[in-house]
């Protein structure tokens, strides 16, 4: 139980009472805060500055809101709002298991494993995505057929190129390889944050280091893996856009597709900005409470108590 110590008045000049702070019940000072009159001035001119821009657009004739609400729930639209949800998920899928194969092989002790790993995530973290679609798009320049046999025999079997690398399909292997690259990062600090004490641990178990990866270490680096991952999601459902440049169908694409014969470029291009944001909100709220549910399970875990044992 703490004690508190009352306040006596200071005495000032001439015995006049100094200025003495205000007090609650206790006798405890209570601070004031001081007006901050630099903040409130600022929002003032924040918020004005935000009600002028909102207004100015929302009577802006040539932003064409009725075409914005004619189109916001179009079938192609629609469609592409599908596809985009689709890819992303395809290409977060994909690159979560190639990012947690390269987190292990950079871990090995096998030079050739590690060097690979480190090769690969350099080679697509240098190229630029919109480079990785468009070299992708246009694999048949290299590769006119694609095929699996053995050389020099007449077992063979081959396709098409152009059938096989679709848009869509090239936009998945575009999006997912260079996504990789991020999540073996995202993989390898979550295992870095499990301490090596679990490894040794398993290994002295009978464990072999594989199995001590994939029972011990991942499990437990969850906790670290699984926020990151949330922002990679929004990241490569942005970065879908990007397909817009070959055809590849997503919600982007279909307002090209849209305003192509139609004209209205604003007004499709705020119908795709409105899905983005939308969707992006909802995965953003997702996220929220993924990561508080997160760190109430650790809490939990690491606060409980420990149970009582009988001797």
């Amino acid at each position: 139980m703490s004690a508190v110590i009352p306040i006596k008045p200071m005495r000032g000049v001439d015995g006049v009472p100094a200025y003495l702070p205000p007090l609650d019940q206790n006798g405890v000072v209570t601070a004031a805060r001081r007006p901050r009159l630099g903040q409130i001035a600022a929002s003032i001119v924040l918020l004005a500055l935000l009600a002028a821009f909102v207004w100015t657009v929302a009577v802006n004739k040539n932003m064409h809101w009725d075409v914005v609400g004619t189109y916001l729930f179009h079938p192609l639209i629609l469609k592409g709002v599908v596809s985009t949800l689709q890819l992303t998920m395809l290409a977060v899928l994909l690159a979560f298991v190639t990012g947690v194969v390269l987190a292990a092989m950079g871990q090995s002790r096998n030079p050739v494993l590690s060097t690979f790993a480190a090769f690969y995530i350099w080679l697509f973290r240098a190229l630029p995505l919109l480079v990785q679609i468009v070299l992708w798009f246009n694999l048949a320049l290299l590769f006119p057929e694609l095929g699996i046999g053995i050389p020099g025999t007449s077992l063979y079997v081959g396709w098409n190129t152009n059938h096989v690398i679709t848009p869509f399909t090239a936009a998945i292997l575009a999006l997912a390889m260079h996504e990789a690259a991020y999540m073996a990062e995202i993989v390898r600090s979550g295992i870095l944050s499990v301490p090596q004490g679990q490894t040794e641990a398993a290994l002295t178990i009978g464990m072999t280091r594989g199995e001590a990866l994939r029972r011990i270490v991942l499990p437990q680096a969850l906790r670290v893996i699984i926020p990151p991952i949330g922002n990679q999601f929004i990241m490569v459902l942005k970065a879908s856009a990007l397909v817009s440049v070959i055809g590849g169908g997503d919600l982007l694409t279909a307002a090209q597709n849209l305003y192509a014969v139609n004209y209205e470029v604003i007004a499709l291009l705020l119908v795709a900005s409105a899905w983005y944001m939308v969707i992006i909100s909802i995965t953003s709220v997702g996220q929220h409470y993924l990561e508080k549910r997160l760190s109430r399970s650790e809490r939990n875990g690491a606060g409980a108590p420990a149970a009582d044992t009988e001797v």
